[in-house]
């Protein structure tokens, strides 16, 4: 493969890492603190159509979200065919970072808790079922969003660099 190659992979790689970041930067510190003045009910409304436009698969969304993935992988393997010592180090690192820190969290902790909020039927939910619905899941899909969201950033910024600097 050529370095030509290997450049816009890692291009393709800073976009989308940067657009996955940014999403979940946006849900960090507007759409989760907006909606977090709703009541119970509508708060568990609010987050269940948003995060239903995501589980209908939508085209772009996934184009974004698994293209990363796949980008990343690809880049991961082009570049240790051409790079070396540091630009290889931070690659790796970002590559890494970016995998085990963004989409792991993703897959183990705020997957699985908007399959659960998908699953609960809000309208036979007592006042006290919401209430207890909605500690159960706001607070730990706000911790791990957090995560996904310093760890996409710092991803995407050295992606960039290593992007920068070649």
């Amino acid at each position: 493969m050529s370095l030509e190659a290997f450049h816009m992979t890692l291009l393709l790689s800073a976009l989308l890492c940067s657009l996955v970041a940014g999403l979940l930067f946006g849900f960090a510190v507007v759409v989760m603190p907006g909606i977090t003045k709703l009541d119970d009910d509508d708060f568990l409304k609010a987050f269940k159509h948003m995060d239903g436009i995501i589980q209908d698969n939508h085209p772009l969304f996934m184009l974004v979200w698994v293209g990363s993935i796949f980008s990343v992988l690809g880049t991961l393997v082009l570049g240790t065919l051409q790079l070396t010592g540091l630009h290889l180090n931070l690659l790796w690192a970002a590559g890494v970072l970016y995998l085990l820190g963004v989409q792991a969290p993703t897959i183990r902790f705020n997957i699985p808790l908007n399959n659960a909020l998908q699953g609960w039927d809000l309208a036979s939910m007592d006042e006290a079922a919401l209430a207890e619905a909605r500690t159960e899941f706001e607070a730990p899909w706000n911790r791990w969003n957090r995560i996904r969201t310093f760890n996409g950033v710092v991803s995407a910024s050295v992606l960039l660099f290593v992007l920068l600097k070649l």
